[in-house]
């Protein structure tokens, strides 16, 4: 009897497979990667030396005094022009961020609450919008938004954040209170459902009932495959929105990363113990 050739093999993946597909899956992972950011403007520095990674999922609080360089942090990662980064590199979903146009981020899924929302007279809430929508949509190679489909999904979101059906029809923050303002800044996010959410001291200027529509927008658009940097002074937003990692921002570098109890340990010592 004549038997043929036996083809040996392994029959499963080597340890050495199965850890070069953790290590890619751990890398796949990763949303934001910041290494050893340097920026400034003009001639005075403000980060120092910026490094942070942030996963899919993840909800970040960025923490410190006044002067900190929170604001320019959020301001780097959104292409504000006045800002030049002088050393370092951010990649965000695997892209080099610091090669996009503050439009072409957006595009990408990067979207920011200002502190101060900007009023645009002359321009209607439903045409900032719709333009939003399209311009990424565009990006995308996607078709034009058609319009009964965009007035439902508008209809649904100003539901979503309890905003009344009128302001559509408004001029963009023009005569808003505060916490108008703050409000529409997470319908925009609600509309454009962006993957990374930069929340820049939204609660500045807000009563409890107004930060807790805007805390449950932000909740509710959350899911594993979006993150979330939460940049503010207090703790009380950080009761209504509960971050994974909490880092400490002072003098331009990250001077501490842990948990959510950082937060109680602020609110009892203050920054002046980093």
């Amino acid at each position: 009897m004549r038997l043929g050739k036996v083809k040996l093999g392994f029959p499963f993946p080597s340890a050495f497979t199965i850890f070069a597909r953790k290590i890619e899956e751990m890398n796949n992972d990763i949303l934001l990667e910041i290494r050893d950011l340097h920026a400034s403007v003009g001639d005075k520095e403000i980060l120092k030396g910026i490094d942070l990674t942030i996963k899919k999922g993840e909800i970040h609080a960025v923490m410190g005094p006044n002067g900190a360089g929170k604001s320019t942090l959020s301001s780097v990662l959104t292409g504000k022009p006045l800002y030049t980064v002088t050393s370092g590199s951010i990649e965000f979903c695997g892209q080099d961020l610091l090669a996009m146009s503050p439009e072409e981020r957006s595009w990408a899924g990067i979207f920011m609450s200002f502190q101060y929302p900007v009023e645009i007279p002359g321009v209607t809430i439903t045409n900032f919008m719709k333009t939003a929508i399209n311009a990424k949509r565009k990006a995308n190679g996607e078709d034009p938004i058609k319009g009964g489909d965009f007035l439902k999904l508008m209809r649904e979101k100003m539901a979503f954040v309890q905003m009344r059906p009128e302001f559509a029809k408004r001029e963009v923050n023009v005569g808003f209170s505060g916490g108008e303002k703050k409000r529409n800044e997470i319908f925009q996010m609600a509309m454009l459902d962006p993957t990374l959410a930069i929340l820049d001291e939204t609660d500045s200027g807000l009563d409890v009932d107004a930060l807790r529509i805007v805390a449950e927008g932000v909740r509710a658009l959350h899911t594993p495959e979006k993150s979330a940097i939460v940049i503010t002074h207090y703790k009380r937003l950080l009761d209504y929105i509960v971050p994974d990692i909490v880092h400490i921002l002072k003098d331009g570098k990250i001077v501490k990363t842990a948990g959510r109890e950082l937060v109680d340990e602020i609110e009892e010592k203050g920054y002046d113990i980093f």
